[in-house]
């Protein structure tokens, strides 16, 4: 055991196992032995090299990384406990909160479904919208300080917030924030506002639908040079977002989307479509089809029965009662129903142990129903009239829609529904 990790903080707080290292110091888990409770220990290191004038700063900094959250009791925000002079260096005491970021997210997962990044978006903007009013800035606003604790969103790190109460702690020709995050107001020079951590947040939801920030290049000069004399990429798997994002991505602060703007439109975006009533199904159609044929095949026999078997060859798909049909493989299997498919608004069952699902209910506020991965054999059904879902691997999931299964996709192909049963 390390001596840090025999350290015990303020007589009460635990050091019990690295989480993780960044440019700033160490992330630990740790216990308050007062509470007895779990917390998340930040450990500052100082540079060795750092003057008094600038260690000051530097203190004055970590007080300011914890009042700011500290005075923003919200659900999207990470809470703070405490700060611990220890050792000659500042530790932040703060909520523990065992999920991956969504910088993590994207790394292992690739790309998000725009259903799930509005749903994100959605919370960052409370989340900064309390901030905002409480006169305080983040300016550091990227996917590694938003942490995905299930269907909660928590923005991490004020570190370089700033509150409009206080002097500025950056020193003159330092740069401080993320390039490939940061307003170009800000890179060139300007004071961080609101509408600097809005573009931010453009930024970061961009990365969660491509896989990568716009402007990101392969070093900090040339991304720096993109952002300033470069067009903003049209985001290619947005859909319904992409107002959003373009909007919040308007390099001119005073056209950018404002807090209201961005959330009415992620809002309607989350909503779908408003128009008027969808047409019957196919398989109501089918069943009418069926039914003027049938009167036919009475009247004349053999030859009426070859036209039935030619018309249900055409229809667009089984019922999940039917017993076989061609999937794209060519294979004549078809998947018998889990039980409540035939009036379900949607069903999923694993064919293999990669089934991966995301179901929500859009609305004002997004509702997550499912973000798994199923085991084979186990199923899923939902009877929300409706339903936005995204099969990450077709293969490997057999859906029920409205009652009537779905063709089988290609490996590794991500299928996308929104779903509307009247």
């Amino acid at each position: 055991m390390s001596q840090s990790e025999r350290l015990v903080l303020a007589t009460r707080y635990r050091l019990v196992s690295e989480i993780g290292q960044g440019a700033n110091g160490t992330v630990w888990r740790g216990h308050d032995e007062l509470l007895d409770r779990a917390v998340a220990i930040k450990e500052l290191r100082l540079p060795d090299n750092l003057a008094e004038d600038d260690r000051v700063v530097f203190y004055r900094r970590t007080l300011r990384e914890a009042r700011a959250p500290a005075q923003l009791r919200t659900h999207s925000i990470v809470e703070v406990y405490d700060v611990v002079i220890e050792q000659g260096r500042p530790w932040i005491v703060m909520e523990m909160i065992e999920a991956p970021s969504l910088e993590q997210l994207i790394e292992r997962s690739g790309p998000l479904p725009p259903e799930r990044v509005a749903h994100i978006g959605r919370a960052l903007l409370d989340a900064l919208n309390t901030a905002h009013k409480a006169g305080i800035v983040h300016r550091d606003l990227k996917p590694s300080n938003v942490l995905l604790d299930g269907d909660r969103v928590v923005l991490t790190d004020f570190g370089l917030a700033f509150s409009s109460g206080s002097a500025s702690l950056t020193k003159t020709g330092h740069f401080m924030g993320s390039p490939a995050y940061v307003a170009p107001e800000v890179a060139a020079g300007e004071k961080a506002t609101p509408r600097s951590d809005l573009w931010s947040l453009g930024a970061t939801l961009y990365a969660a639908l491509e896989g990568r920030p716009p402007f990101e290049r392969e070093n900090v000069m040339a991304t720096l040079s993109a952002l300033a004399n470069e067009s903003t990429p049209a985001p290619q798997n947005a859909g319904a977002l992409a107002p959003v994002i373009t909007g919040l991505l308007e390099k001119n602060p005073t056209r950018r989307l404002s807090h209201a703007r961005a959330v009415d439109r992620l809002e309607r975006a989350m909503a779908g479509p408003r128009s008027g009533r969808r047409a019957p199904t196919p398989r109501y159609r089918l069943m009418v089809v069926i039914g003027l044929i049938g009167a036919t095949v009475a009247s004349c026999g053999i030859g009426a029965t070859a036209l039935i078997v030619g018309m249900m060859r055409e229809s667009p798909g089984p019922s999940p009662t039917a017993g076989a049909s061609t999937t794209p493989g060519g294979s004549a299997a078809q998947a018998a129903a889990p039980p409540g498919a035939a009036t379900s608004t949607l069903a999923v069952r694993a064919r293999t142990d990669s089934c991966k699902i995301f179901v929500s209910v859009p609305g004002t506020a997004i509702t997550v129903l499912a973000d798994e991965t199923l085991h084979r054999g186990e199923a899923r059904r939902y009877d929300q009239p409706r339903l936005n879902a995204v099969v990450y691997d077709a293969s490997a999931c057999d859906v029920w829609v409205n009652g009537q299964q779905k063709p089988a996709g290609k490996p590794g192909e991500r299928q996308n529904y929104t779903l509307n049963k009247e």
